[in-house]
């Protein structure tokens, strides 16, 4: 039997993983729910955070709605950036990077029918680490984006060309290379203040991916 949560923790977990403010109209679609409804839940749930004096904000900016980081936090997320579990690479993009090393280019769909699972927050993270990048899109319908390693990705491995990767056997990435791609990424550059988005009063932007 299906499980489903109540329309409060659907919003929660709707706006926890959008890369970008998300539009009433498109809440109100995705929970089959009013407009009025659907404000006065952002509302109520904004000014909960704001009472409770958490670390996140609820902000409505460009024409939606999205998490921040609050700006009284942010001298712990600069500290917390330098720590080795927000500068390794996750098992997931781990996974991602090797897929999209063997098989590019490729697509979103085709990584998640390889991986089992949706792996588009997983896709934006490596994307924003600069491992990988659109290659063109797919004549097929919604011209879906294709993806490929990039010049980085080589040079973290240490490799002059794809070629030099280990061999593909079997569809499966050869025993070892998530091993060896998480030793190549086990310390990432951390962005600097000046990269990081901020909101017009200060708040960082709430990234899930």
């Amino acid at each position: 039997m299906e499980r489903s949560v109540n329309p409060k923790a659907a919003l929660e977990a709707i706006l926890f993983v959008a890369e970008a403010p998300v539009p009433v109209s498109e809440i109100t679609q995705v929970l089959e729910l009013s407009t009025a409804d659907v404000e006065a839940m952002l509302s109520g749930w904004s000014t909960e955070l704001d009472s409770d004096d958490r670390g996140l904000v609820l902000r409505e900016i460009g024409g939606g709605w999205r998490l921040y980081s609050k700006v009284e936090a942010y001298p712990y997320l600069e500290r917390f950036a330098t720590t080795q579990s927000a500068t390794r690479m996750s098992g997931a993009a781990l996974e991602v990077l090797a897929v999209v090393a063997y098989r590019q280019p490729v697509s979103r769909s085709q990584i998640a029918d390889i991986r089992g699972v949706d792996s588009d927050s997983v896709i934006r993270t490596l994307e924003r680490k600069g491992m990988i990048e659109e290659a063109g899109r797919l004549s097929s319908p919604g011209n879906p984006a294709i993806y490929r390693t990039t010049p980085e990705f080589l040079e973290k491995l240490g490799l002059r060309a794809l070629g030099e990767l280990p061999p593909l056997a079997d569809h499966v990435p050869p025993a070892g290379i998530v091993e060896t791609l998480e030793q190549a990424f086990a310390v990432e550059s951390v962005a600097e203040p000046e990269d990081r988005e901020l909101d017009p009063d200060g708040s960082v932007a709430d990234n899930a991916g």
